[in-house]
């Protein structure tokens, strides 16, 4: 959630978070697999309620998550 915080914009792409991908592989030596990790989390973060699927690769964030 922090990375799509930093990207600053409500509606994004997964390139966009995709961009973090140095970063996280850097804090998290031992997970080999950053970009499905990554994907998994946007599908947590749409479950809970914090992100809309707007289309393929594209997600916004709810204005009142639930």
């Amino acid at each position: 959630m922090k990375c799509v915080d930093l990207i600053g914009t409500v509606e994004f792409d997964i390139e966009q978070v995709y961009s973090f991908e140095r970063r996280l592989s850097a804090l998290y030596p031992h997970n080999r697999n950053v970009r499905p990790k990554i994907r998994q989390q946007l599908q947590v973060l749409r479950d809970s309620g914090y992100l809309d699927f707007v289309s393929r690769g594209r997600y916004r964030i709810r204005s009142n998550p639930l």
